[in-house]
């Protein structure tokens, strides 16, 4: 069952309004539950599975405090939290949701308390650089098959997450495609799961200078160092070339071995960018159309907590299809 109600933009009435308001807003989450949508439209409101949500809410469940008469519980926050992420950059949109039914001030405290949570929780169990041997020997298998390259494991690619102009750095934020934005390092492997995310610098960094300061480069270089040679990552040009980071041939000639090289280098790394447009079509509050109302390091933390919901969906079978539109 869907419920609605109208919320007057009369500002004359404001003050008289808004404890009417709030009481609607502890009746409508009285009388739904999430829970009670068909599977089909439970997971185009939120993204995920119930199964998931589900898992999610036993694990996240307590570390929230005990709660109060009248207070959102667990279930309400995760579930506008999921809400806030699948579908944009406005809170308020999330305020005036008839599945959601949270003052956008409200929505603002436990977002945030949630998205700590969310990645204190699920972070380390999620989103691993590390592979297990049978994980390994599959991805060389893909990625041989796809490129000819032996010895790949990942891809690398970097992403924007656009923001608001933010009150600090906001030059250092400013990107060469002419927005405010985060420059995401993104790992995956081959079955789209992402392996490493790092939202921490600033668009107007270059990819590889990303690369070089996060410390991911010298994760791969011990590697090596101890003998794990055939645990190398596919990237693009704009990365540095090393013994264990893949990069195309510069400038060759049509027709050479070393265009064909890059044509077959291009297949193999493409599931890296198919991996970043599955993680902003499924949370589109990450999507280059829109923007995050947040400051730098918030929006990173949000990038997170996407991520792992993505792989989750990857562990649990979820697809993505045009009927989720």
């Amino acid at each position: 069952m869907i419920f609605s109600y109208y919320v007057s933009d009369d500002s004359s009435s404001e003050e008289e309004s808004r404890p009417n308001l709030a009481n609607q807003r502890r009746l409508l989450r009285s009388m739904f539950d999430p829970m009670e949508l068909n599977t089909q439209t439970f997971k185009k409101n939120f993204r995920v599975s119930k199964e998931i949500f589900l898992d999610i809410l036993k694990e996240i469940e307590p570390k929230f405090p005990p709660v109060r008469a009248q207070a959102l519980t667990p279930k309400e926050i995760l579930a506008a939290t999921l809400r806030f992420l699948a579908e944009g950059s406005y809170q308020h949109g999330v305020g005036k949701d008839f599945n959601i039914a949270i003052a956008q001030p409200t929505f603002s405290v436990v977002f945030a308390k949630c998205l700590k949570i969310l990645e204190d929780t699920l972070a380390a169990k999620w989103i691993t650089i590390e592979m297990a041997p049978n994980e390994q020997q599959a991805a060389r298998r893909y990625f041989y098959a796809k490129s000819g390259i032996p010895g790949v494991v990942m891809c690398a690619d970097g992403t924007h997450i656009k923001i608001v102009a933010p009150v600090e750095d906001r030059a250092h934020h400013y990107n060469r495609k002419g927005y405010y934005s985060i420059n995401a390092l993104i790992i995956c492997d081959h079955e789209m799961r992402i392996r490493y995310v790092n939202g921490r610098y600033s668009g107007a960094n270059h990819d590889s200078h990303v690369w070089t300061v996060c410390g991911i480069d010298d994760f791969f270089a011990g590697k090596h160092q101890r003998g794990e040679t055939s645990y190398k990552v596919l990237a693009d040009s704009a990365y540095p070339l090393k013994s264990w980071l893949v990069t195309p041939k510069r400038n060759p000639v049509p027709g050479t071995p070393d265009a064909e090289y890059n044509k077959k280098h291009s297949l193999g790394r493409e599931i890296v960018e198919r991996t970043i447009g599955l993680l902003k079509i499924r949370f589109r509050c990450l999507l280059g159309a829109r923007q995050l109302h947040y400051r730098p390091e918030k929006a990173a933390q949000i990038l997170n907590v996407c991520c792992i919901l993505h792989n989750m969906c990857i562990a649990y079978n979820i697809e993505e299809s045009s009927s989720d539109e």
